[in-house]
């Protein structure tokens, strides 16, 4: 009889003969093979890993009476609440941004596609604090803005200082970051597309908008979608950055709360480490079943949900306690 790959057969009871019964063969007992290099290995991480909870718990300079004292407070769910927005208004700018560059790069016009390069090259090649330390004194260049014919007569002016709040600073500053970085993630995932859907739908007479609403796009979001939450988390922490503009968002309200409390500025930061711990895992939560959503049609069966992996594990292990016990 030949046994599966990586497993073998138990020496507790003797092997059939060549010639016995299905009935007899099936019953065979079948045990694993021992991997030692794992469960050593599982031995060690899990060693470390209880030091490093132990002397997170146990050790006095994190202050943990002090870190609950301050996770709730206004000061600190105002900054959260101005991180929301920000991260908010920046990924809806940023993608809607990243999709208009991504289409002018793939147009057949050259300008749309010179313009939209030397975007993405521009915007990636400048750190983020510098766009917004930029837009922030911006009002120093240009005291007015206006509209109207180039070279000609204004139509309407306005003045910029008053209408670049810190906000609209720290949004429109990261927006624009942002949408470079959203244009190769759309044309990377449009170009994923298979080129006979394109073909297919050009065939059946479609227009090219409807082509790309209804037959590219929904395809291309498959591979747009992890790497533009990557993105997305990556939004989350850079908005600590506005606190630059004189925006107090959550990194500012920790730092500010720590100047005026110095003893208290661990405590501080590590509140201001969970609350992004919990922004970003909310979004990988949503991002797996956004992923999950896209994937139908593309996979003979959808990945299970975290419950019912939890579910399976559980069947699993009480199966293999019920074999044991019967053996």
């Amino acid at each position: 009889m030949s046994e599966p790959p990586g497993a073998v057969v138990s020496l507790a009871e003797a092997p059939p003969p060549a010639d016995a019964p299905p009935k007899q063969l099936a019953a065979q007992r079948v045990l694993p093979l021992r991997r030692p290099g794992r469960w050593i290995a599982t031995a060690v991480v899990l060693v470390l890993a209880a030091q490093f909870v132990n002397g997170l718990v146990t050790n006095p300079f994190y202050q943990w009476d002090r870190f609950g004292y301050w996770f709730l407070r206004p000061t600190i769910l105002d900054g959260l609440l101005i991180t929301l927005e920000v991260t908010a208004y920046s990924a809806v700018l940023g993608l809607l941004g990243g999709i208009l560059l991504a289409l002018a790069r793939l147009s057949k016009s050259p300008v749309l596609r010179a313009v939209s390069w030397v975007y993405v090259w521009a915007f990636r090649s400048v750190p983020l604090i510098v766009v917004l330390l930029f837009l922030y004194n911006f009002s120093a260049l240009y005291k007015t803005l206006s509209v109207g014919i180039p070279f000609g007569p204004a139509f309407f002016s306005f003045d910029e200082s008053k209408l670049a709040t810190d906000m609209v600073i720290a949004v429109v500053g990261i927006s624009l970051h942002e949408s470079a970085y959203a244009a190769e993630v759309v044309r990377g995932g449009i170009l994923s597309v298979d080129q006979g859907q394109h073909e297919a739908s050009a065939a059946l007479g479609l227009p090219k908008g409807y082509q790309f609403r209804r037959i590219v796009f929904p395809q291309a979001l498959r591979s747009i979608v992890p790497n533009y939450v990557n993105q997305l988390i990556g939004l989350i922490k850079g908005t600590s950055l506005v606190f630059y503009v004189s925006l107090l968002d959550l990194f500012g309200s920790a730092q500010s709360m720590g100047s005026t409390y110095p003893g208290d500025i661990v405590p501080l930061l590590m509140v201001a480490t969970v609350w992004y711990l919990i922004l970003t895992s909310v979004v990988s939560v949503v991002q797996f079943y956004v992923e999950r959503y896209y994937a139908r049609g593309a996979t003979r069966s959808l990945p299970p949900t975290p419950l019912q992996k939890l579910r399976t594990g559980f069947t699993d292990l009480r199966a293999r306690v019920r074999r044991e016990a019967a053996v």
